[in-house]
């Protein structure tokens, strides 16, 4: 594992697709969603908490905050969507539960909400699902689902009732359903028919009232579920009229019929006074309500403008998506579909005059889009970004604010800081730009023809610059802005580049699985590294700068050194997508596509070991470590930037290899200064005369407060006095009020003590005389009993005979009545069959009227046939005439249409004629005025060619003597140019002669190397004959050990003999050896001496040639001053040429007699009139 690891400090992003995306803590802290983490943001001390979210989510989809502010639910989606609950009020957010939908198959839960107790969790899952979910969040249990979207109906937003924690409601499009929640299953109790309706948001304004907004912008207010009232919104064209008060309409459910068009209301809030709705032009109205029926808008809070965007005012660009409120009402924060979170005190607006307010930044503003590139300096703790939104951001990561932005029509691809920290180059879609970083502007000074440059990069020194077009590494240098390197050798994209420490080396990677390290100086490549299976996506030098890392499609991060592959560390499931390293090199940093960022010990480990940080929700597309290894800066697709503290396992920051100092400079341009300093004096003259005017008038206003204190004591004099005199008659009149009270409560009391003994004496009369009624009434009771008792023994009795009597009566009643009924149905037999015979009879009898009915009727048929075949022959014939004449009558009138036709056209000709006839005579009036205009022309034209001819003469003269003087100036030029072949000519023979003085200059190196060479194989055995007496010496000292032996000593006299003196010839290499050694210094010296020499000469050459090409170049400057003042000279004599030419041939043009159209205008015009 590795020992360093990174800490999250800070993020700077707002994650814009979470539904419910900004919530309130407490009056100074704000919930939001942030690449993978939630972020608590103190808005006073601007610092943050994160609540990490879990590892496997593929990112976050809904927030809810509880209403006691404790809790808050976080809803990630993935092959199983969960809901994860953290308690805020912990210092780290502990998590309390993690809920999720058991066998059930959710993906995702686009919207949740807490009841009002805190208890209760509702959640919606997605449109594929479109279950809605009610849980009991603290023991992971769900209280019941029920199916909420049918064919195109889908929910959006679900909302507890504040007052009631069983009903609840669901909005969306084509639904609006109130629910609630008994016996264990939720009971929809609402059937409202909006079917056509898409609701946007919904909010509860009383416990059986309640406001929604739809696409097409009106306000719904809705009483127990049903439709029952509208509240107008203004249009966007509408006059702003403050305190308007605003009626709600009756309406029904059929007049959602009607077709409204305004700006959709993206957000609906309720708070104690009234509610706020939010519009998609990037406006927010606070209605108050004024009576029951009415509300009062009092607010109008807008969206402010962006001075740094060149493509849309913010206002019109952004959409309000998610609006809330602080506990106390005293906060309102917005977010918008750009990524963007602005606020705005309640308090502050209602103590403005103005009926029209702005928002501000929540903390500064964030790309809404994907980070493409960031980069970073020595100089300064800033860091730049570019994103697809087209904007440009300097953040400073120690103060964690946005120091400057930009915003451009095209899409920013890549960005390099300068060391310095004063310009930034940045590759748009169209060309690479380098800019200056202003004190409050990113202005463009200069601009490279490069297209969708993805790359770019200072050098360490900042004397140049490099950039990728295409397949090929341009190098610029920045003072000339010429292009002086081109790095070809790549076939696919360069997809990477790094300088190293001291810019003589850099290495690029490509798409096509090529890494190349390029030598700055010759612009060629040193080593070279290809495995074209894998496209590279990030390199980099390790800490050492001899060795390389690389990353890639491949899954596996590679140290390369002189052509090897040294070692590789195989990834997950998951590629690289780029690294960091380093400059302590103890880690490496990488990012994965997922948005992992990984840490990784260094040297690299053979296993799979490192530590993991889910950081993001896309792919890490840049990321890299600050100079002084305190901070990891890491940039996504989520359009999120992470600023991390790099620390050890004991919590201490990582010591630089070097101290970082930063600087404070900054750019401002001279006109802006001068701006400055006016506006500076212009504001000091200002607060001079306020500071005099406030004088004044608290000069003033202390006189007319001394006076009315004057007064204001007299009079309170006055009323001290009286209400002395009134308070002394009070106390005097509550003596002797307080005296008759005493006297009457005495007296009452007295009466009220006899009148109770005269109700206790009557009260036991009364009771007395009640007791004796009542034991009479007893024995009464008691009497009656008994004897109801003996009736009802009576009648008992009395009823048991009756009832045997009655049956017996019935008994005989029966058996009469089956003797008549056997009767009955004899008869009814007989009578059957006497039936049947009669209808045989009868169908007999009909049977032969029918026949014969049926032959008269077929006669008659027949003959009916006949008689109408007869006249279908003659309706044809008639038919056939009709046809005709129908025929005849359509020629007729088409010919008289085409007669109307062409009476029409005549009438149209003769109109148009007539009209010509009108303008021609118009025409015949004007050329006779013209005519004479023109006549009067020529006579001035007349005058003024014969001036313009003596000028012609006057010029051709001054034209003639200018030919003369321009004569000998071009022969001078013609000796200087001679002059100048002369010298350069000079300057080729120098050049050979210093070509011919370097090829020497290497022969005698290349000589010299051949000395030292020999020197060091005679050194050589000179070491080598040490080593030989060593061992000699050795080999005696063992002899001498053994001289109390002879035959040992003799033995080893005897090896010594065979090993050191066999060769006979060795005293006179030694003797040769010496004289060789003698030669070889004589000829080093005399070499030396040579080489001193030559580089003498070399430097006197160089100084002449240097003398000589500093007097040419001087010459040169000056041949060309007198050149260029020439040539000036001659394109003012061409330019007065031509002045004089175009004067003649206009004076040419004007003097030709007129052509024969006006003879001919004249002719016409005579016979007309004639």
């Amino acid at each position: 594992m590795a020992s360093v690891v990174a800490q999250c400090h800070h993020i700077f992003g707002l994650r814009k697709e979470v539904i419910n995306n900004v919530c309130f803590l407490d009056e100074k802290t704000v919930v939001y969603p942030c690449g993978n983490f939630c972020v608590c943001y103190n808005t006073v001390e601007r610092c943050q908490r994160f609540f990490p979210g879990t590892e496997k989510s593929q990112g976050m989809t809904a927030l809810a905050i509880s209403a006691n502010r404790r809790y808050l639910a976080v809803s990630e989606c993935g092959e199983k969507a969960t809901i994860t609950v953290f308690d805020l009020q912990h210092e780290q957010g502990r998590k309390r539960k993690v809920l999720s939908a058991g066998n059930v198959p959710v993906q995702e839960f686009v919207c949740m909400a807490f009841s009002p107790d805190s208890k209760y969790l509702l959640s919606q899952s997605g449109a594929s699902e479109g279950l809605l979910m009610l849980w009991f969040w603290e023991k992971n249990r769900i209280l019941t689902t029920i199916s909420t979207n049918h064919s195109d109906q889908v929910v959006n937003q679900v909302s507890f009732n504040p007052f009631n924690n069983t009903q609840l409601c669901v909005s969306g499009s084509g639904v609006f359903k109130l629910f609630r929640y008994a016996e264990g299953a939720l009971k929809q109790s609402s059937f409202a028919k909006v079917e056509r309706v898409n609701f946007l948001s919904h909010a509860w304004l009383t416990a059986d009232r309640m406001i929604a907004g739809t696409d097409s912008g009106r306000l719904l207010v809705f009483e127990s579920g049903s439709l029952r009232k509208e509240v107008s919104v203004a249009a966007k064209d509408e006059r702003w009229e403050p305190n308007r008060l605003f009626e709600m309409k009756k309406i029904k459910d059929s007049d959602l019929d009607a077709r409204v068009y305004g700006a959709p209301i993206t957000a609906v809030l309720s708070y104690s006074k009234g509610f706020a709705c939010a519009l998609a032009t990037g406006t927010v109205y606070l209605y108050e309500k004024f009576l029951e029926d009415s509300f009062k808008r009092s607010r109008e809070i807008q969206i402010p403008s962006d001075p740094y965007s060149e493509v849309l005012p913010t206002a019109e660009g952004q959409q309000i998506v998610t609006m809330c409120m602080s506990p106390a009402e005293e906060t309102l924060a917005i977010s918008t579909d750009r990524g963007q979170m602005y606020w705005l005190s309640l308090a502050t607006v209602h103590m403005r005059k103005d009926d029209r307010v702005s928002f501000d930044f929540l903390s500064q503003s964030f790309h809404h889009k994907a980070i493409t590139d960031l980069s970073i300096c020595v100089r300064k703790p800033i860091v730049a970004t570019s994103s697809v939104d087209g904007s440009v951001r300097i953040w400073n990561y120690e103060t964690k604010t946005l120091e400057l932005y930009k915003e451009f029509q095209e899409e920013a691809y890549s960005v390099a800081l300068h060391p310095t920290g004063l310009f930034v180059l940045v590759g748009f879609s169209d060309k690479l730009r380098l800019m200056n970083l202003l004190m409050d502007d990113i202005r463009t000074f200069k601009e490279f023809p490069i297209r969708g440059c993805r790359e770019c990069a200072f050098s360490n020194g900042g004397h140049m610059f490099a950039a990728v077009n295409g397949n090929v590494v341009q190098i610029y240098a920045l003072m000339s802005f010429e292009n002086i390197l081109n790095l070809k050798g790549h076939k696919g994209k360069v997809s990477g580049m790094e300088w190293n420490l001291d810019d003589s080396q850099m290495v690029s990677c490509g798409t096509d699985g090529a890494v190349y390290k390029w030598n700055m100086q010759t612009g060629k490549r040193e080593s070279e590294w290809v495995l074209s299976s894998c496209s590279h996506t990030a390199v980099g030098f390790a800490s050492g700068q001899k060795t390389l890392l690389t990353v890639g499609t491949d899954l596996t991060l590679k140290e390369i050194q002189d052509f090897q592959v040294l070692k590789e560390v195989p990834a997950d499931e998951l590629a690289h997508s780029t690294l960091a390293v380093s400059h302590s090199g103890r880690v490496v940093f990488t990012g994965t596509s997922f948005g992992t960022v990984r840490a990784i010990k260094y040297p690299l480990p053979i296993q799979k070991e490192w530590i993991s940080y889910h950081a993001h929700c896309g792919a890490v597309t840049k990321m890299v470590v600050t100079f002084d290894d305190q901070y990891l800066l890491t940039v996504s697709e989520d359009g999120c930037l992470l600023v991390w503290k790099i620390i050890d396992k004991e919590g201490k920051g990582l010591q630089g290899s070097r101290p970082v100092f930063y600087s404070e400079e900054i750019l401002i341009t001279k006109a802006d200064m001068e701006e400055k300093s006016q506006q500076m004096l212009d504001l000091k003259m200002n607060v001079e005369e306020l500071h005099m005017e406030n004088e004044y008038q608290l000069r003033l206003k202390d006189m007319s407060y001394n006076e009315k204190i004057r007064e204001l004591t007299a009079s309170f004099n006055q009323q001290i006095h009286s209400l002395k005199t009134i308070l002394q008659e009070t106390r005097t009149e509550m003596e002797r009020q307080k005296r008759e009270h005493q006297e009457s409560s005495a007296q009452a009391a007295e009466k009220h003590s006899r009148q109770l003994k005269d109700l206790e004496m009557s009260c036991s009369q009364k009771l007395t005389v009640e007791h004796e009624k009542y034991e009479e009434l007893q024995q009464k009771y008691d009497l009656m009993q008994e004897e109801y008792k003996k009736q009802l023994k009576v009648s008992e009795e009395s009823s048991c005979q009756t009832v045997a009597q009655l049956t017996r009566l019935y008994d005989a009643q029966l058996e009469d009545k089956a003797k008549v009924l056997a009767q009955c149905q004899d008869s009814a037999g007989q009578q059957i069959r006497q039936f049947k015979e009669m209808i045989k009879q009868v169908e007999e009898d009909e049977e032969k009227i029918i026949n014969k009915i049926q032959i008269d009727y077929e006669r008659k048929l027949h003959s009916e046939k006949e008689s109408n075949m007869n006249l279908k022959g003659e309706a044809g014939v008639m038919s056939q005439k009709f046809y005709n004449m129908q025929r005849q009558m359509d020629d007729k009138n088409s010919d008289m249409r085409k007669l109307r036709q062409e009476q029409q056209r005549l009438l149209g000709l003769i109109r148009s004629l007539e009209s010509d006839i009108e303008d021609l005579k118009r025409q015949i009036s004007g050329l006779e005025k013209t005519n004479q205009d023109k006549d009067k022309t020529i006579a001035n034209l007349k005058k003024k060619n014969m001036e313009l001819e003596k000028l012609k003469f006057i010029c051709d003269v001054q034209v003639n003597e200018l030919k003369r003087q321009i004569e000998p100036q071009q022969d001078d030029l013609k000796e200087k140019r001679e002059r100048v072949r002369q010298l350069e000519a000079k300057l080729v023979e120098m050049d050979a002669i210093n070509t011919q003085l370097k090829l020497s200059v290497s022969n005698l190196g290349l000589r010299a190397r051949t000395g030292n060479k020999e020197l060091q194989r005679e050194m050589q055995k000179v070491k080598d004959m040490e080593t030989h007496l060593l061992r000699l010496q050795s080999d005696l000292r063992k002899c001498v050990s053994l001289i109390q032996d002879p035959r040992k000593l003799k033995s080893s006299l005897q090896t010594i003999y065979a090993r050191y003196v066999s060769q006979p010839d060795q005293v006179e290499d030694s003797s040769s050896e010496v004289e060789v050694k003698r030669m070889l210094c004589r000829q080093r010296e005399h070499m030396e001496r040579t080489v001193n020499e030559l580089r003498a000469k070399l430097a006197k050459s160089a100084e002449d040639h240097e003398k000589v090409y500093v007097r040419i170049m001087k010459e040169n400057v000056s041949l060309i001053t007198e050149i260029n003042e020439l040539r000036k000279e001659l394109d003012m004599e061409k330019s007065l040429v031509k002045h004089y030419r175009s004067q003649v041939s206009v004076l040419k043009k004007t003097s030709k007699p007129r052509p024969d159209l006006f003879s001919g205008d004249r002719d016409s015009r005579q016979d007309v009139l004639a």
